[in-house]
């Protein structure tokens, strides 16, 4: 069998812009799931049991239950109570945003609770609300313990974008399938998909090793 390069050259250009469309949509969701995560990671550990048990929720249903589902709900159930069609963009957003945002409360829960307990104590000492200590204290001393599995959520959403290809949104999976019902070049198509994310990834993953040195280094300064 032999691989045909200009097939492979030919479909590079409506790749990369399928590309483009997978890195907005992941920046896009990981950004929002960033608020919805802090929120929820902070809710998780409220005094309040009902606030507490919403955030629990709302993670254990969302970590439970596939992404696919997901935006099968947000795309085709979600329009039935409204009454009207929802866009594929917004709903790709929403679906990976929520989904991202039940992660990354996991992630801000366990780098808060890493801080030591005395930081609170002390913040409040000093005439700090419960809100400035954790604003001003413990989020910055978390944030810099959390980049590694940011930088892992990132890139799992990155990966898992191309579910959003099932309502029919032209990302790069979805754009690699249309080139393959024109042309059949599947194993081309294929192999030259795989190859962008690869490179993506690997991007992404020397970009949070960065920051996590630059961020131990200032930390010794």
């Amino acid at each position: 069998m032999e691989l045909d390069f200009g097939l492979i050259v030919r479909s590079l250009p409506l790749l990369l812009t399928g590309a483009v469309v997978t890195i907005q949509i992941t920046v896009l969701s990981v950004g929002f799931g960033l608020f919805i995560g802090m929120f929820a990671g902070i809710a998780r550990m409220a005094k309040f049991w009902l606030v507490r048990a919403a955030a629990t929720v709302y993670v254990d249903f969302i970590r439970g239950t596939p992404l696919l589902v997901q935006i099968f709900i947000i795309y085709f159930a979600l329009p039935l109570l409204l009454g009207k069609r929802i866009d594929p963009f917004l709903a790709a957003i929403t679906a990976c945003s929520i989904n991202s945002g039940a992660y990354i409360a996991e992630i801000f829960r366990a780098g808060i609770q890493s801080i030591d307990k005395g930081q609170m104590e002390a913040g409040r000492s000093l005439g700090m609300s419960w809100i400035q200590t954790m604003c001003y204290v413990i989020l910055p001393q978390a944030f810099k313990r959390i980049i590694p599995p940011l930088g892992n959520e990132f890139i799992a959403m990155l990966k898992d974008s191309s579910l959003v290809s099932v309502i029919g949104f032209e990302e790069l999976t979805r754009r690699g399938q249309l080139i393959i019902a024109r042309t059949y070049g599947s194993f081309e198509i294929w192999v030259t998909v795989a190859v962008i994310y690869l490179i993506m990834t690997l991007t992404i993953s020397r970009l949070v090793d960065y920051l996590e040195r630059r961020y131990k280094i200032d930390d010794k300064h």
